[in-house]
């Protein structure tokens, strides 16, 4: 693409204006949508997806979940998470299942910043987790798991494969818990462990 575009008109323009010009094109992102089976046919349950990630947003469609458009919501440290977890409640009162994504956790990571993971992982534990567990406390019965999809430590500010922690429980196991920490230490030392991800998802829907 650089052959082509160095010498149109506009990028002339530009170079002799000393601006950076538009000389490449990198395809990124293609291919062929997956074929996943539909979640109610797999569950029985109806489903929707609310992220601000356009892979994430994508795979619940392809699966038959509804996208749910929550303004505000950026996949950043600005998103609108308070707005993420009031549009997530307000669907459980037509749907069965919802899958709320927030991305600002990995995005601080990338960008090797303590201070805005710190931030992230605050602004997610109040305004999401605690707003959505307060929400649900009208609901007869309910499940809900905290799961992420990989580590991105700062030191290497990219993807690791390394275990994830997840935390799941049901209403009456909530409502006589007494707190507990929910880190990696505590994860390991648990005991629990799933190799497959997808294995997750049947055991909490049970």
């Amino acid at each position: 693409s650089w052959n082509i575009l160095r010498d149109h008109p506009v990028n002339i323009s530009r170079r002799k204006s000393g601006l950076n010009e538009a000389n490449s094109i990198w395809p990124w992102g293609q291919g062929l949508p997956p074929s996943l089976p539909p979640f109610f046919e797999k569950f029985g349950l109806k489903g929707g997806v609310i992220s601000a990630v356009d892979l994430l947003k994508g795979i619940g469609i392809s699966a038959g979940l509804r996208s749910i458009y929550v303004e505000g919501a950026t996949g950043y440290l600005d998103t609108n998470y308070r707005g993420k977890a009031d549009a997530a409640l307000e669907a459980l009162e037509d749907l069965d299942f919802m899958l709320l994504h927030v991305e600002a956790p990995d995005e601080a990571g990338h960008a090797g910043s303590v201070e805005e993971k710190i931030q992230a992982i605050e602004a997610f534990d109040q305004e999401v987790v605690g707003r959505v567990l307060n929400g649900l406390k009208r609901f007869e019965r309910y499940k809900v798991m905290v799961a992420s999809d990989h580590l991105t430590p700062i030191p290497k500010r990219t993807h690791t494969d390394d275990p994830t922690p997840i935390a799941w429980a049901a209403k009456e196991e909530l409502e006589r818990a007494q707190g507990g920490e929910f880190s990696e230490r505590a994860a390991q030392a648990s005991g629990l462990f799933f190799e497959n991800g997808h294995e997750l998802l049947p055991i909490l829907l049970k």
